[in-house]
Protein backbone atom coordinates (compact mmCIF):
# COMPACT_ATOMS: atom_id res chain seq x y z
CA UNK A 1 0.00 0.00 0.00
CA UNK A 2 1.41 3.32 -1.02
CA UNK A 3 2.91 5.43 1.87
CA UNK A 4 1.88 9.24 2.64
CA UNK A 5 4.10 11.46 4.18
CA UNK A 6 2.19 13.09 7.28
CA UNK A 7 2.87 15.50 9.43
CA UNK A 8 0.08 16.02 11.62
CA UNK A 9 -3.41 14.06 12.13
CA UNK A 10 -5.72 16.21 14.60
CA UNK A 11 -9.41 17.16 15.98
CA UNK A 12 -11.79 17.33 15.73
CA UNK A 13 -11.94 20.77 14.81
CA UNK A 14 -13.93 23.15 12.22
CA UNK A 15 -12.69 24.01 8.96
CA UNK A 16 -11.56 27.80 9.32
CA UNK A 17 -11.95 28.72 5.37
CA UNK A 18 -13.60 28.14 2.00
CA UNK A 19 -17.18 26.62 1.17
CA UNK A 20 -17.06 24.34 4.59
CA UNK A 21 -16.21 27.00 7.05
CA UNK A 22 -17.30 26.26 10.21
CA UNK A 23 -17.46 22.41 9.23
CA UNK A 24 -16.86 19.73 12.23
CA UNK A 25 -13.37 18.12 10.74
CA UNK A 26 -10.41 16.30 11.42
CA UNK A 27 -7.42 17.21 9.80
CA UNK A 28 -4.56 15.13 8.08
CA UNK A 29 -1.78 17.38 6.95
CA UNK A 30 0.98 16.24 4.41
CA UNK A 31 4.63 17.83 3.64
CA UNK A 32 5.91 18.77 1.24
CA UNK A 33 4.50 21.84 -1.60
CA UNK A 34 6.02 22.92 -4.84
CA UNK A 35 5.04 26.99 -4.05
CA UNK A 36 6.85 28.97 -1.45
CA UNK A 37 4.52 31.71 -0.90
CA UNK A 38 5.90 34.61 0.92
CA UNK A 39 3.05 34.20 3.55
CA UNK A 40 2.91 30.99 3.80
CA UNK A 41 1.22 29.81 7.39
CA UNK A 42 2.30 26.27 6.89
CA UNK A 43 5.67 27.03 5.28
CA UNK A 44 7.39 23.96 8.19
CA UNK A 45 5.54 21.96 5.43
CA UNK A 46 7.92 22.69 2.92
CA UNK A 47 11.00 24.34 4.11
CA UNK A 48 12.65 21.54 6.23
CA UNK A 49 12.14 23.06 9.62
CA UNK A 50 9.73 19.88 10.68
CA UNK A 51 11.51 17.22 8.45
CA UNK A 52 12.10 14.93 11.65
CA UNK A 53 8.53 15.11 11.96
CA UNK A 54 7.37 13.36 9.19
CA UNK A 55 5.98 9.98 9.19
CA UNK A 56 5.50 7.53 6.23
CA UNK A 57 2.05 6.09 6.77
CA UNK A 58 -0.21 4.21 4.59
CA UNK A 59 -4.38 4.91 4.28
CA UNK A 60 -5.00 1.96 7.20
CA UNK A 61 -2.64 3.31 9.74
CA UNK A 62 -3.67 7.20 9.16
CA UNK A 63 -7.07 5.85 9.69
CA UNK A 64 -6.31 4.05 13.05
CA UNK A 65 -4.94 7.06 14.06
CA UNK A 66 -7.84 9.45 13.18
CA UNK A 67 -9.96 6.95 14.85
CA UNK A 68 -7.73 6.93 17.88
CA UNK A 69 -8.19 10.51 17.93
CA UNK A 70 -11.81 10.77 17.79
CA UNK A 71 -13.40 7.87 18.16
CA UNK A 72 -17.22 7.94 16.70
CA UNK A 73 -17.12 11.75 16.60
CA UNK A 74 -16.03 12.78 13.10
CA UNK A 75 -17.53 12.19 9.63
CA UNK A 76 -15.37 14.63 7.59
CA UNK A 77 -11.61 14.83 7.13
CA UNK A 78 -9.74 17.91 5.71
CA UNK A 79 -6.50 16.59 3.75
CA UNK A 80 -4.10 19.36 3.92
CA UNK A 81 -0.70 20.52 3.08
CA UNK A 82 1.51 21.96 2.15
CA UNK A 83 -0.18 20.63 -1.32
CA UNK A 84 -1.29 17.69 -1.33
CA UNK A 85 -2.44 17.28 -4.69
CA UNK A 86 1.41 16.29 -5.53
CA UNK A 87 0.72 12.76 -3.79
CA UNK A 88 -0.53 10.27 -5.56
CA UNK A 89 -0.92 7.26 -3.15
CA UNK A 90 -3.32 9.70 -1.31
CA UNK A 91 -5.84 7.49 -3.93
CA UNK A 92 -5.84 4.88 -1.36
CA UNK A 93 -6.58 6.86 1.21
CA UNK A 94 -9.83 8.86 -0.25
CA UNK A 95 -10.98 5.18 -1.29
CA UNK A 96 -11.06 3.81 2.62
CA UNK A 97 -12.70 6.79 3.37
CA UNK A 98 -15.12 6.37 0.57
CA UNK A 99 -15.49 3.16 1.65
CA UNK A 100 -15.75 4.09 5.65
CA UNK A 101 -18.62 6.44 4.79
CA UNK A 102 -16.16 9.54 5.43
CA UNK A 103 -16.41 12.54 3.51
CA UNK A 104 -13.11 14.56 2.32
CA UNK A 105 -12.12 17.99 1.65
CA UNK A 106 -8.85 19.35 0.05
CA UNK A 107 -7.13 22.47 -0.93
CA UNK A 108 -4.92 22.59 -3.42
CA UNK A 109 -3.52 25.77 -5.60
CA UNK A 110 -4.29 23.90 -8.78
CA UNK A 111 -0.77 23.36 -9.96
CA UNK A 112 -1.19 19.72 -10.32
CA UNK A 113 -4.01 17.54 -11.12
CA UNK A 114 -4.43 13.91 -9.59
CA UNK A 115 -7.63 11.48 -10.60
CA UNK A 116 -8.55 11.05 -6.72
CA UNK A 117 -9.63 14.91 -6.73
CA UNK A 118 -13.11 13.86 -8.13
CA UNK A 119 -13.53 11.65 -5.33
CA UNK A 120 -13.14 14.67 -2.86
CA UNK A 121 -16.57 15.64 -1.49
CA UNK A 122 -15.33 19.46 -0.86
CA UNK A 123 -12.50 20.54 -3.60
CA UNK A 124 -11.31 24.63 -2.54
CA UNK A 125 -9.09 25.37 -5.29
CA UNK A 126 -7.20 28.28 -4.18
CA UNK A 127 -4.72 30.24 -7.07
CA UNK A 128 -1.98 32.13 -5.15
CA UNK A 129 -2.17 36.33 -5.64
CA UNK A 130 0.42 38.75 -6.39
CA UNK A 131 1.20 38.97 -2.64
CA UNK A 132 2.44 35.23 -2.32
CA UNK A 133 5.27 36.43 -4.93
CA UNK A 134 4.11 32.94 -6.78
CA UNK A 135 2.54 33.26 -10.66
CA UNK A 136 -0.10 30.63 -11.12
CA UNK A 137 -0.12 29.09 -14.73
CA UNK A 138 -2.95 29.58 -15.93
CA UNK A 139 -3.15 27.11 -19.23
CA UNK A 140 -2.51 24.71 -16.11
CA UNK A 141 -5.56 25.88 -13.56
CA UNK A 142 -7.58 25.85 -16.70
CA UNK A 143 -7.08 22.07 -17.28
CA UNK A 144 -7.15 21.06 -13.84
CA UNK A 145 -10.55 22.74 -13.16
CA UNK A 146 -12.20 21.04 -16.40
CA UNK A 147 -10.95 17.88 -15.12
CA UNK A 148 -12.96 18.06 -11.69
CA UNK A 149 -16.42 17.55 -10.89
CA UNK A 150 -18.46 21.21 -11.09
CA UNK A 151 -20.46 19.90 -8.09
CA UNK A 152 -17.75 19.84 -5.61
CA UNK A 153 -15.57 22.50 -6.19
CA UNK A 154 -15.00 25.87 -5.51
CA UNK A 155 -12.19 28.84 -6.16
CA UNK A 156 -10.49 30.80 -3.48
CA UNK A 157 -8.25 33.63 -3.36
CA UNK A 158 -6.83 35.45 -0.27
CA UNK A 159 -6.72 39.04 -0.23
CA UNK A 160 -3.54 41.22 1.16
CA UNK A 161 -3.98 44.26 -0.76
CA UNK A 162 -5.40 46.07 -4.06
CA UNK A 163 -3.14 43.83 -6.27
CA UNK A 164 -4.44 40.75 -5.23
CA UNK A 165 -8.06 42.05 -5.26
CA UNK A 166 -7.45 42.60 -9.20
CA UNK A 167 -5.99 39.15 -9.42
CA UNK A 168 -9.30 38.19 -7.50
CA UNK A 169 -11.43 39.82 -10.18
CA UNK A 170 -9.07 38.41 -13.08
CA UNK A 171 -9.50 34.55 -11.82
CA UNK A 172 -13.36 35.20 -10.79
CA UNK A 173 -14.59 36.16 -14.62
CA UNK A 174 -12.54 33.35 -15.93
CA UNK A 175 -14.14 30.71 -13.68
CA UNK A 176 -17.77 32.73 -13.54
CA UNK A 177 -19.59 29.55 -13.16
CA UNK A 178 -17.58 28.69 -10.36
CA UNK A 179 -18.54 29.65 -6.67
CA UNK A 180 -16.02 31.89 -5.81
CA UNK A 181 -14.84 32.94 -2.01
CA UNK A 182 -12.31 35.71 -0.89
CA UNK A 183 -10.77 35.35 2.28
CA UNK A 184 -8.52 38.20 3.62
CA UNK A 185 -5.30 37.52 4.45
CA UNK A 186 -3.05 36.89 8.06
CA UNK A 187 -0.47 39.11 7.59
CA UNK A 188 0.48 38.58 11.95
CA UNK A 189 2.63 35.40 11.71
CA UNK A 190 4.76 35.79 14.50
CA UNK A 191 4.35 33.23 16.78
CA UNK A 192 1.35 30.66 17.90
CA UNK A 193 -0.01 33.82 19.69
CA UNK A 194 -0.56 37.27 18.53
CA UNK A 195 -1.69 39.97 20.89
CA UNK A 196 -4.80 41.36 19.59
CA UNK A 197 -5.02 39.18 16.68
CA UNK A 198 -8.77 38.85 16.23
CA UNK A 199 -9.52 42.73 16.27
CA UNK A 200 -6.62 42.75 13.95
CA UNK A 201 -7.99 40.46 11.66
CA UNK A 202 -11.80 41.51 11.82
CA UNK A 203 -10.32 45.16 11.12
CA UNK A 204 -8.82 43.62 8.22
CA UNK A 205 -11.95 41.65 7.50
CA UNK A 206 -14.49 44.83 7.10
CA UNK A 207 -11.80 46.44 4.58
CA UNK A 208 -12.48 43.44 2.43
CA UNK A 209 -16.39 43.53 2.75
CA UNK A 210 -16.16 46.94 1.89
CA UNK A 211 -14.05 46.79 -1.19
CA UNK A 212 -16.36 43.82 -2.28
CA UNK A 213 -19.63 45.85 -1.38
CA UNK A 214 -18.17 48.67 -3.76
CA UNK A 215 -17.11 46.54 -6.58
CA UNK A 216 -19.37 45.79 -9.48
CA UNK A 217 -17.27 42.83 -10.51
CA UNK A 218 -17.40 40.84 -7.28
CA UNK A 219 -21.35 40.53 -6.84
CA UNK A 220 -21.77 36.82 -6.48
CA UNK A 221 -18.91 36.10 -4.54
CA UNK A 222 -19.02 34.95 -0.74
CA UNK A 223 -16.40 36.88 1.77
CA UNK A 224 -14.68 34.77 4.68
CA UNK A 225 -12.60 35.43 7.63
CA UNK A 226 -10.36 33.20 8.60
CA UNK A 227 -12.13 31.79 11.45
CA UNK A 228 -10.03 28.98 12.70
CA UNK A 229 -7.57 31.94 13.42
CA UNK A 230 -10.34 34.53 14.71
CA UNK A 231 -10.72 31.77 17.49
CA UNK A 232 -7.26 30.33 17.68
CA UNK A 233 -4.99 32.58 16.37
CA UNK A 234 -2.08 30.90 14.98
CA UNK A 235 -1.74 27.85 17.16
CA UNK A 236 -0.82 24.69 15.94
CA UNK A 237 -3.14 21.65 15.86
CA UNK A 238 -6.25 23.25 15.96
Amino acid sequence: MSKIPVLEIFGPTIQGEGRVIGRKTMFVRTAGCDYRCSWCDSSFTWDGSAKEEIRMMDATEIYAQLYDIAGESFNHVTISGGNPALIKGIQTLVDLFEDKGIQSALETQGSKFQPWMTQIDDLTISPKPPSSMMKPNLPILDDVIAKCKPETLNLKVVIFNDEDFEFAKMIHHRYPNVPFYLQVGNPYLDGEYVESHTEKLLSLYETLVNRVMDSSDMNNVYVLPQLHTLLWSNKKGV
